[in-house]
């Protein structure tokens, strides 16, 4: 079974969202939206017709990346969120019992060994 195909979106904490927004805007050319990130499309490898999305987001202070404090959080794509998840518990990793569902995809937590949040998508059939 393949675990992780790709990276789906890179999450990271700011004191000033807006400002630090704006800067990444003018000095790196990223088209932040009002939202406060950005998506970076792609082809799918082996599927030509398939454009993927990589999502990148500025947050404020937030509880989503708890129980970690890391300022950070990185979204990884996979192909079985539920069989993958399934076999983490089974190798003893922390994986949370939460898993949400909704019409952007999969998404389940597990927390690496130094206690950082790490988000498990599983996109929508064609993405």
């Amino acid at each position: 079974m393949k675990r992780v195909t790709g990276i789906g979106g890179i999450f990271f904490k700011a004191k000033d969202p807006k400002a630090l927004g704006e800067w990444y805007r003018q000095h790196l050319g990223i088209d932040v939206q009002d939202w406060g990130g950005a998506v970076f499309e792609w082809n799918a490898e082996g599927k030509p017709n398939v454009t993927g999305v990589t999502a990148w987001n500025i947050f404020s202070s937030s509880d989503h990346f708890a129980p970690s404090t890391a300022p950070f959080m990185i979204n990884y794509r996979v192909e079985n969120l539920h069989a993958l998840l399934s076999l983490l518990r089974a190798e003893g990793c922390a994986v949370d019992d939460k898993v949400e569902e909704s019409e952007y995809g999969k998404f389940g937590w597990v927390m690496d060994p130094e206690g950082n949040r790490i988000e498990l998508w599983e996109p929508p059939v064609d993405s």
